[in-house]
């Protein structure tokens, strides 16, 4: 039976954060990190990967931070990397000024302005514009990828490997593998995204009151132009984003349907989905509301109180959960990486 010091189920961006920031706190440790699919295919190949540098509450601002810091670093030492800086307003009644000087992060330098950084849409009447500093978006399956590749010197993968069972007890977690294989580990860690209810693990994750939440953005047939950025509907909770790379723009908007499964969500768009997102559009953007052609659909995993859960499981000692980013997994992911090492090195 093989034994390692840390075992990760999940990898996605938040599972690979994870190892990396462990590899780099505790070098003589063996890690694994393990998923039943190939790294980044799950959350994180279907994210936006947008980094707006807001926050509605003060943990979520002090995460955002320190996200937005470690991003920014990432970025200096590896330019090659997929994340691409853009131009950036947040668009809101003109009211409501308060809210977004106290909801962006001192680095978003919020600045009122009277234009908006793309051509396919108009400043709403009786709204404001502010512009955002530090707002990017990534390529977030690429993104994982390429720590990944990073990290397998040190680290080691075991992709297309599914979790069957886990069974903690006082001196280790024992993984049983679909391989037929057996490991423990000193310390686990579920990264599972949106899979909080795997039956392999679901009796450790029952008593968290995580929630699935499905996720629509829309494909927009509008091209984008080089110098294009995104733009926030702070009010409604969505945005436009142009994604340069695929030459299309994307809208996502809240979508209210929860307790779906993550196996069967995916498979298209339904007509509700459809008609909510584009009633969305017509409200946010009504120029593009004739531009709808396609979208991704998926979902995400929301913890009880909107925000990210990193915590110990009762019962369980030597296991941390790691997740419900609550829709903002990919914003998020250094600073849950950070908190869960910050756990997994108390001993």
């Amino acid at each position: 039976m093989a034994r390692v010091h840390v075992a990760i189920v999940g990898a996605g961006i938040i599972g690979c954060l994870i190892a990396r920031e462990m590899a780099a706190r505790r070098p003589e440790a063996s890690l694994v990190v393990l998923d039943r699919d190939q790294t980044g295919c799950g959350a994180s190949r279907r994210s936006a990967g947008t980094h707006i540098p807001r926050g509605a509450t003060a943990r979520f601002r002090r995460m955002t931070e320190y996200s937005h810091d470690y991003y920014a670093g990432l970025r200096r030492a590896r330019p090659a990397l997929p994340i691409r800086a853009l131009p950036m307003a947040v668009v809101a009644d003109a009211a409501h000024e308060r809210t977004i000087l106290e909801r962006y992060i001192p680095a978003a330098a919020p600045l009122r302005t009277d234009t908006l950084p793309c051509r396919v849409t108009d400043l709403p009447e009786r709204s404001a514009a502010w512009r955002i500093s530090g707002g990017h978006y990534a390529d977030v399956h690429g993104l994982t990828r390429a720590l990944a590749a990073e990290l397998r010197p040190r680290v080691a993968f075991r992709e297309g490997v599914e979790v069957v069972a886990v069974d903690p007890s006082p001196t280790g977690v024992t993984l049983r593998l679909g391989t037929g294989e057996t490991l423990t580990a000193d310390r686990l860690v579920l990264a599972p995204g949106p899979w909080t209810g795997h039956p392999a693990w679901a009796a450790l994750t029952r008593a968290l009151d995580v929630r699935v939440k499905k996720i629509v953005a829309l494909h927009l047939d509008e091209p984008t132009a080089p110098d294009d950025g995104a733009v926030v509907f702070q009010d409604h909770d969505a945005f436009l984003l142009p994604l340069h790379a695929e030459g299309h723009w994307l809208y996502s908007y809240v979508c209210p349907h929860w307790d779906v499964d993550p196996d069967t969500v995916g498979r298209g768009l339904a007509p509700s989905d459809l008609a909510e997102a584009a009633e969305s559009l017509r409200v946010c953007a009504p120029r593009l509301a004739g531009r709808v052609g396609s979208a991704r659909v998926f979902c995400d995993a929301y913890g009880p109180q909107g925000e990210p859960l990193i915590t110990g499981v009762a019962g369980a000692e030597r296991v941390v959960f790691a997740g419900a980013g609550s829709g903002f997994g990919y914003r998020l992911a250094p600073a849950i990486a950070g908190e869960a090492a910050d756990l997994l090195c108390q001993d």
